[in-house]
């Protein structure tokens, strides 16, 4: 029997919380039934995107459609589960099915958001990029070897993509000229970067797909090529105005990022931490004058081999400092140097591969150039000192809490994923770390961490005034790139991201916000009873949800609920 077996066996009598009783017993099944239903038809029509915790594992055979009629018939079926979520019988359900019930109800909520508010389909030509070469994307991050199965799922995808962009030309009736200018530049090299992919990938394809991928690689290529080309034709015509606009934005906190907050909340809450990160931020750098700057290192080889050394130090730390259990079934976060095939795609999303439901015996991985001062923002920093990004993307960070959602029984908690609580994890993590005393050793990360903290509080600003519309794109990254301070790339790649996707970049400062609050508040409530470690378990196995559900059924506290759940 495996240890993940045995695990399996135990988790559903190993209660980490007060409110056990609450998740002892069997989930409601008819909410439940409604779930996998509605997450079974999300992983087919959920939008591809670059953000590595927000990557849903595909069914054999996907590939994406975003046709007219395929646009109808989302809003259809969104409304369908929207109304029968609601008529559901509620009678005799614990605080853990109504905070289940809120999730789903959030996850459908995020259908009509993405079509009928943000409107990436109709107005953002860069979602297309993400909808062709992105969903490629997605299918180069784990490692090779490339089998029969996952390189004919290759050939599907890229087969699929002039289709997909035709589908785009018609779509786009209220195309935004900013995005539509970052598409263009995302396709300024498009024809030497396939060239290369294609050069690179071929060869490790089984021998009877060879023809066909370099076939579809070409097919593809001219319809990016053309799509470029029809953007650039159409450019002038476009509207410059990309922001949702105030009242949709506190509608989306409310509803669907289930923060009790509003955007004018979010903004003093980002200040505050922002000016604190600015204070932390000195006090450091006084302390450490005399220390010489960090330096790089020699290779990315060496760099790999440091790294997993920092990654296992980090999982016995965690335990040795009784913060977390690490169960012994959870694989490695570990480095790998980027392979050529994937180098010139980069472009198109974080490249960590954090698996899959499906694929918890495998590691998780985090590819890396070679060492470099010219290095963005976050490499430059990893080529330094690995841990504050193995910290937040690996362990204890992203990597260890999906794995540990994923394994848990409740199918909504597996499968549901929202930014807020999962950005929030991570970012709490570093400066949690950085508490206990791992960068002890190295005063020159501990600066790292808080320029870390500066850069997510500052996320907060641009992230609501370019939903607000007080903010152009080029404003944001200028202020990015000389507040932080960053690289002016890192920091533009920013702002366009913020701006397409409004109220992911709050997820960091005011999620860790908000667990801070639950920390604080257990204590106090708790008293002598409380455990750090106990807490800690319980919010990485259910670190999908919601903050503000979680504190209802952790402490029973319906106090950021607002008037979600009515009596």
């Amino acid at each position: 029997m495996t240890g993940r077996t045995i695990h399996r066996l135990l988790v559903g009598v190993v209660l980490f919380f007060p409110f056990c009783a609450q998740v002892a017993r069997a989930e409601a099944p008819a909410l439940q039934s409604l779930a996998r239903e509605f997450f079974t038809w999300r992983a087919v029509t959920q939008p591809a995107t670059g953000d590595d915790v927000n990557r849903v594992e595909r069914p054999e055979g996907w590939v994406p459609d975003w046709s007219p009629r395929a646009l109808t018939s989302y809003n259809a079926r969104q409304k369908e589960f929207s109304r029968r979520l609601t008529s559901l019988s509620k009678e005799g359900w614990t605080i853990s099915d109504s905070v289940d019930y809120l999730v789903l109800r959030a996850a459908i909520a995020r259908v009509d958001h993405e079509l009928n508010v943000v409107r990436s389909a109709r107005k953002n030509p860069n979602f297309y990029i993400q909808q062709t070469l992105g969903a490629v994307y997605e299918l180069l991050l784990p490692p090779p070897p490339f089998p029969y199965e996952r390189s004919k799922e290759l050939l599907l995808r890229l087969e699929s993509i002039p289709a997909t962009l035709e589908h785009a030309r018609t779509n786009l009736t209220g195309a935004v000229r900013p995005f539509a200018q970052t598409a263009i530049d995302n396709l300024a090299q498009i024809q030497k970067q396939m060239d290369k992919f294609s050069l690179e990938l071929v060869q490790l394809l089984p021998l009877g797909h060879q023809k066909r991928f370099i076939s579809a690689v070409i097919k593809s290529t001219k319809a990016l090529v053309s799509y470029r080309k029809w953007l650039e034709d159409s450019l002038s015509h476009m509207n410059g105005s990309f922001a949702i606009g105030a009242v949709a934005y506190d509608a989306y906190l409310k509803e669907i990022a289930l923060m009790p907050f509003t955007g004018d909340d979010v903004l003093r809450m980002g200040r505050i931490e922002w000016e604190r990160s600015v204070a932390f931020d000195h006090y450091e750098s006084l302390r450490n004058a005399s220390i010489p700057p960090p330096h790089l290192f020699p290779d990315a080889d060496e760099q790999i081999r440091i790294e997993a050394i920092q990654e296992d130090a980090i999982r016995r730390f965690l335990i040795e400092k009784d913060i977390l259990d690490v169960p012994g079934w959870v694989q490695h976060y570990r480095n790998m140097k980027t392979p050529p095939y994937l180098e010139p795609l980069t472009w198109l999303g974080v490249v960590d591969d954090l698996t899959s439901p499906s694929r918890l015996d495998e590691n998780s991985v985090s590819y890396i150039p070679e060492p470099s001062p010219n290095l963005s923002f976050f490499r430059k920093a990893s080529a330094q000192d690995p841990r504050p990004l193995i910290v937040h993307e690996g362990v204890p960070g992203h990597y260890l809490q999906l794995v540990l959602s994923w394994e848990q029984p409740n199918f909504i908690r597996r499968h549901y994923a929202d930014s807020g609580p999962i950005e929030g994890i991570g970012f709490y993590a570093e400066e949690m770390m950085l508490q206990h005393g791992l960068f002890e050793d190295a005063p020159r990360t501990r600066e790292i961490i808080y320029r870390f903290m500066r850069l997510r509080a500052l996320r907060v600003d641009v992230d609501v005034k370019l939903a607000r519309g007080e903010y152009t794109i080029e404003d944001a990254g200028r202020y990015l790139a000389q507040t932080v301070p960053m690289d002016e790339a890192t920091a533009q790649e920013e702002a366009v991201a913020f701006a397409a996707n409004p109220g992911q970049a709050i997820t960091y400062q005011i999620g860790k916000t908000q667990i801070i609050k639950l920390i604080a508040d257990a204590k106090i409530q708790m008293k002598e009873k409380f455990n750090l470690r106990e807490l800690h378990n319980y919010l990485w196995r259910n670190g999908n949800v919601p903050i503000a559900l979680l504190r209802w059924e952790y402490l029973g506290r319906r106090d950021e609920l607002g008037t979600l759940w009515p009596d």
